[in-house]
């Protein structure tokens, strides 16, 4: 798999794809057309060069992500409002606008953030660890009750992402998300970027976000083994602080996975990538439409593939020409995706 540079998040009703310091977000509006907005963002670690050096940088590259994705859901959104909402604004609303004015969209953000924030601290660290200290009662070694704290802290992720898949928005995005990581893989090895091609891609990518969120519970086992804190308030205060320094080692391996095919590491990212079947899904084609769009805003997909690929697609994305050719479907009656059963044959050749 050749790096391409180029990655995404879903947002409502359509996707967002950035190469570089360009983005685009492309969303299929309720009449049914796609609507494509692109624009610049300069990361940090370009702006600081001293926030792009190594185990640093994954600290800032989540905080951009997340603002990033944050402009790019409200622009989304936009196309979604309520008519019925629409009228005189409320007190509130009136307030804010008179005390911030121009300023709102980012004040807004900012306590979005701050909020989500703060409620991943509540759901992610501090629930399981008050759990894993009430099962210090009946279990005496340390190290097996930061095992349980993580595997707690993976079970309540698994669970919050299930019961939020439920609605139908969620359900969705995480088609829209499939259809993402789908694009760039099709991209990625060679084939000409089409709808049909990006369907028969796989709907995982090593460089996704959820794979980085797995990175993370998982390093964090490790680091609370070895760090150990008797008082409860201090353990909570050492899980806070090492937040960035956990993020900044999964960041790196997130980043050597993403740009590598070692067995070893691929052996390694096989847990995070099983964890996107939680957050993505088979895309339908329209779906793919907006995905394509989006690449093509801001990436140059086929003098990519002319320098990466002069002979043509790589041995997964020949597999899996062949395997379409061939008349496989996407779910075939050995209950393997086209994809799949690509891959098994690349693997082998």
């Amino acid at each position: 798999m050749k790096y391409s540079g180029i990655g995404g998040q879903a947002v409502i009703e359509g996707i967002m794809m950035r190469n570089g310091d360009r983005y685009a977000v492309g969303v299929r509006k309720p009449d049914g057309e796609i609507e494509v907005k692109t624009d610049e963002y300069i990361s940090f670690p370009k702006r600081h060069k001293w926030a792009g050096l190594p185990f640093i940088r994954g600290v800032f590259a989540f905080a951009d992500s997340m603002i990033l994705g944050l402009k790019s859901l409200t622009f989304s959104a936009s196309f979604f409002e309520d008519d019925e909402d629409e009228g005189e604004p409320g007190k509130i609303e009136l307030w804010l606008e008179k005390t911030f004015g121009d300023k709102l969209e980012r004040v807004l953000m900012t306590f979005a953030m701050a909020v989500s924030f703060v409620l991943a601290l509540v759901i992610f660290l501090w629930l399981p660890l008050t759990a894993a200290g009430f099962m210090r009662r009946f279990i005496q070694s340390e190290t097996l009750v930061a095992v349980l704290e993580g595997v707690l802290r993976i079970a309540i992720f698994i669970i919050y992402i299930k019961l939020i898949s439920r609605t139908e928005d969620i359900r969705r995005t995480f088609m829209y998300h499939g259809a993402e990581h789908k694009c760039i893989n099709c991209v990625e090895h060679g084939l000409p970027l089409s709808v049909d091609n990006v369907a028969l891609s796989s709907k995982q990518h090593k460089r996704c976000g959820t794979s980085f969120i797995f990175i993370v519970m998982i390093i964090s086992i490790l680091f609370f083994m070895v760090i150990r804190v008797e008082n409860p308030l201090m353990k909570f205060g050492v899980r806070i602080l090492l937040i960035p320094v956990i993020a900044g080692v999964s960041y790196e391996f997130l980043s050597l996975a993403g740009r590598c095919d070692n067995p070893v590491v691929n052996i390694l990212s096989k847990p995070g990538m099983w964890m996107q079947n939680l957050t993505t899904s088979e895309p339908e084609r329209d779906m793919i439409e907006v995905a394509i769009a989006a690449v093509e805003a801001v990436f140059d997909w086929q003098a990519y593939e002319a320098e990466n690929f002069p002979d043509g697609p790589d041995a997964l994305g020949q597999a899996l020409l062949k395997s379409a050719a061939a008349g496989g479907t996407n779910a075939d009656r050995g209950g393997k995706t086209v994809c799949e059963r690509a891959e098994s044959e690349a693997k082998v050749s």
